[in-house]
């Protein structure tokens, strides 16, 4: 029976998913085949030699020792697009939020608790509360994965000037985009253009702390910025420095940090941005297939550490080999299976930076000399049979 170490709460419609006469799925647990996580930290975490995945039901995975996962053949995944339109709608709502002073009417409101002519003193203070409309606006759209192009395209549809940058679009995404959508050539076009611009980019040594004093500097005065994506893409000194000048006019976030908290500018939101029952139905789905796909076949769909590789499971037996992707080494994994007469059914070799995933079907059983052979291959990782 394999076994899942569950280390966050997982939506239902994921979890009964598993085979329960396959897979013992709890918290307590020791020596997981699996691991399925949201926002645990497991950057600190020794992992057993029988933990082959884990999953993660969001799309972030800072939370997870991606580099030390690699080196010990632990394929980790993540569920993109998943929670997609949570983020877009919340991110929708947050322009909404920068542009009229809702937060601070509702607050009002609620301060005349229990005072008489509520409905005189509304006419009279509403104006302090008024606000711009976002049609024919320019949003800036940084990041144009699964939820940048939602949000690029649902702003189209607002009525908004939408411009873009992206400088790893792939293929698929650029197809979703709306005709209509400008492509920026830089950072520094979406900059100097928009009076919106929302943040759809990972935490990288690229874009972390992205938006510091030369950025503000570039933007328009009053221009307002949404960050529903990772908190390391603010430098907050320096934002903190821009609201108080005015640069900033509002400042959308939904990761809260001490210094952030009560500053006139800022409305800070706790982390919703994936929190509805169908975003966390759908990260739990999607995790979940993943690990089982390849608990039980090999299959990789979704891996941030390794390259995506599946095939239909045919074979007697199948050899799934996680290595460094360095030359002369497939035809040393075929050589070392061929040396004992097996037949090889199948074989599918893919690549991902640095490493690569071979997956080998055979007729046949697997020889342990066959396996003593492949670990002795310089640049082997982690073999798994299936």
């Amino acid at each position: 029976m394999k076994k899942v170490q569950l280390l966050n709460k997982i939506a239902k419609a994921g979890l009964d998913l598993f085979d329960t006469s396959k897979y013992s799925v709890r918290a307590d647990i020791d020596n997981p085949d699996g691991i399925l996580v949201r926002s645990a930290d497991l950057l600190k975490m020794e992992f057993s030699n029988e933990l082959k995945a884990i999953a993660r039901a969001g799309a972030g995975v800072n939370n997870i020792p991606v580099q030390r996962c690699t080196e010990q053949g632990i394929v980790v995944f993540n569920t993109p697009g998943a929670n997609a339109n949570g983020v877009k709608e919340l991110t929708i709502a947050s322009l909404l939020l920068a542009s009229r002073d809702i937060v601070g009417g509702i607050k009002w409101i609620n301060e005349q608790t229990g005072k008489a002519g509520i409905d005189k003193s509304v006419e009279k203070e509403k104006s302090r509360f008024a606000g711009s409309e976002i049609e024919g606006k320019t949003l800036g759209v940084i990041g144009l994965g699964a939820i940048g192009g939602m949000v690029a395209n649902a702003a189209r549809n607002l009525g908004m000037d939408v411009i873009g940058y992206d400088p790893y679009i792939t293929v698929d995404a650029a197809w979703g985009l709306s005709r209509s959508i400008k492509r920026a050539s830089g950072y520094d076009e979406i900059y100097k253009n928009s009076d919106y611009i929302t943040l759809h980019a990972p935490a990288t040594e690229e874009t972390k702390g992205m938006f510091c004093e030369a950025a503000f500097a570039k933007m328009k005065t009053g221009v307002r910025i949404i960050n529903l994506s990772r908190s390391d893409l603010i430098n907050n000194r320096d934002m903190l420095k821009a609201l108080q000048s005015k640069k900033v006019a509002c400042y959308v976030t939904d990761f809260p940090t001490d210094d952030m908290v009560g500053v006139e500018g800022v409305i800070a939101i706790p982390h919703l941005g994936a929190s509805t029952n169908e975003s966390e139905d759908n990260c739990a789905l999607l995790a979940v297939q993943e690990l089982i796909e390849y608990l039980e076949n090999g299959n990789i769909k979704n891996s941030v550490n390794y390259p995506d590789a599946s095939m239909p499971h045919v074979g007697d037996s199948r050899i799934c080999v996680l290595h460094k992707n360095i030359p002369n080494i497939l035809s040393q994994i075929s050589a070392a299976i061929s040396a004992e007469k097996i037949n090889i059914e199948n074989m599918l070799n893919r690549s991902k930076k640095e490493y690569a995933y071979t997956i080998v079907e055979i007729i046949g059983d697997i020889p342990k000399i066959t396996l003593d052979t492949l670990y002795n291959i310089d640049g082997i990782i982690r073999i798994n049979i299936y």
